[in-house]
């Protein structure tokens, strides 16, 4: 079966195949199929956000398609920047490195007992007959006071996991997919579908 992922993200795309390879999936990018979808995410959750995105795609394809949306949840901020993690700070912060320098501005003075947060992950799988599977994933962490390691991208270098003494930017990418948010949404995923198949 032939399944569209919503995004142009080829690391992205090998790493959910990888996982998804027993479910007999052919998983392509939108530029495989010559589409390149900007969906604008209206949504105030991940959830809905991640179903705008498969369903535009899926409309244009007419094909089952995966989409994700992901981000970082802080407790002390309320939750922020949560859906607008890539696009905390608006125009003001223009790269990674700007919203990650804003995020640690809002936690200054903020004691590390209480910078407790957790990057979340929900991935949408939704069938041209109208099924869908929405699967979420986190994984718990704290924000150190300063940026550490350099693997990774966006808030990783100050998503620090106690449990492994390390943040996100310094464990390798194997290490990080082990146990990281989308990891374990699709770990998730692959639950759902195993049940909805015994259906």
């Amino acid at each position: 079966m032939k399944v569209v992922l919503a995004s142009q993200n080829r690391h992205k795309l090998e790493e959910i195949q990888a996982i998804l390879a027993r479910y007999d999936m052919e998983l392509v990018l939108e530029k495989d199929l010559g589409l390149s979808i900007d969906v604008e995410e209206t949504g105030t959750t991940f959830e809905e956000n991640s179903m705008l995105k498969a369903k535009a795609v899926m409309q244009a394809t007419g094909l089952p398609t995966i989409a994700d949306d992901s981000g970082l949840s802080v407790d002390v901020l309320g939750g922020e920047p949560g859906i607008y993690s890539a696009r905390y700070g608006g125009d003001v912060c223009q790269s990674d490195r700007d919203r990650l320098e804003l995020l640690l501005k809002n936690l200054r003075g903020v004691r590390a007992e209480e910078r407790t947060a957790r990057f979340v992950c929900v991935i949408t799988l939704l069938y041209p007959d109208g099924r869908s599977i929405v699967a979420r994933g986190t994984c718990e962490g704290v924000i150190a006071a300063e940026p550490r390691g350099t693997a990774g991208f966006g808030y990783d270098p100050v998503f620090y996991i106690p449990k492994t003494g390390r943040t996100f930017a310094e464990m390798g990418s194997e290490a990080k997919n082990a146990i990281s948010h989308r990891a374990n949404a699709l770990r998730r995923l692959c639950q759902l579908i195993e049940a909805q198949d015994r259906l």
